[in-house]
């Protein structure tokens, strides 16, 4: 039977592609999604204000502009706090369910023991999302109908990708609370790039985009405290032409991060990550042709 999150969610994704994908890079949104149903906030013990904590709030937008480059973005609708797509399928805690998982879920890894698995138990800044314990076919039928779904569509876009280009390169994208990102100077990180240290893509293609970056003025650093996580692990495969990058933008840039509400900056920001992926794919250009960059 069609459960209501499928109406609820409707659709659960978009993706919006440019009249013709002229290049090999895929943008994706998946924790983007800022919709958030009734029925989620009657069973959360917060209000809709805290939930979105958890929320890359506004990422899709920055990124907005790659279809005029010629390449594709995926982005959620769903939000993160409801069904985080950048986990296993089944990274489930079995302390927030009426019933047994079935025997395959993963119970045990450190995202689950922190509440953060593919159905979270809180949100970013630690407090508890609901009020009492949910059915164990709530927790499958998110699975089923929200995030295969979405992988399923992901997959497929990249297979095409590399069909047409022999490569694909999947660039994450994602935000990052402000306080996550102090460093021991005492600065703060404005950009953290992922790459798995150095396992999920090849090394130029980190390269550029961190020259890109720092070129327009913005402190970057790599894979601390973020080096890429579900997806772009398991969507990053260098030896097979298939390459992931995950981008973390300090949300201190764009938005105030306790209203929620956009900054003058984001333009700005907007029109920065823009230009830095010209010149990215501009540098990259001969290895499109040559397919050099799909072997170390």
């Amino acid at each position: 039977m069609r459960p209501a999150i499928v109406d609820e969610f409707d659709p659960p994704f978009v993706l919006s592609e440019p009249p013709a994908q002229t290049i090999p890079f895929v943008f994706n949104a998946p924790h983007a999604g800022a919709v958030y149903p009734a029925s989620f906030l009657a069973a959360s013990r917060l209000d809709a204000v805290a939930l979105r904590r958890s929320e890359d709030a506004y990422v899709d937008e920055l990124f907005t502009s790659v279809n005029e480059l010629g390449a594709p973005l995926m982005a959620a609708r769903f939000p993160r706090a409801y069904l985080d797509l950048n986990r296993e399928p089944y990274e489930l805690d079995s302390r927030m369910f009426d019933g047994r998982l079935p025997p395959f879920a993963n119970t045990r890894s450190m995202r689950v023991a922190g509440g953060l698995g593919t159905i979270p138990r809180i949100v970013a800044d630690g407090q508890e999302i609901y009020h009492s314990r949910l059915s164990v076919n709530e927790a499958l039928h998110r699975i089923e109908w929200l995030y295969k779904p979405y992988h399923r569509a992901l997959r497929q876009l990249l297979r095409r990708t590399v069909d047409m280009f022999g490569q694909a390169i999947l660039i994450d994208c994602h935000s990052m609370p402000s306080s996550s990102v102090s460093r021991d100077d005492g600065t703060k990180a404005d950009i953290v790039l992922g790459d798995r240290y150095g396992t999920s893509c090849h090394s130029l293609l980190i390269d550029l985009v961190e020259a890109a970056l720092r070129g327009r003025g913005y402190t970057v650093v790599r894979n601390k405290p973020y080096a890429g996580g579900f997806i772009t692990e398991h969507y990053g495969e260098p030896a097979l032409g298939r390459h992931a990058l995950q981008v973390e933008i300090n949300r201190a840039l764009y938005m105030d991060e306790r209203s929620m509400q956009k900054k003058p900056g984001f333009t700005v920001l907007a029109d920065d990550l823009t230009q830095a992926f010209i010149q990215v794919i501009a540098d990259l250009e001969g290895e499109f042709t040559t397919r050099r960059i799909a072997a170390e």
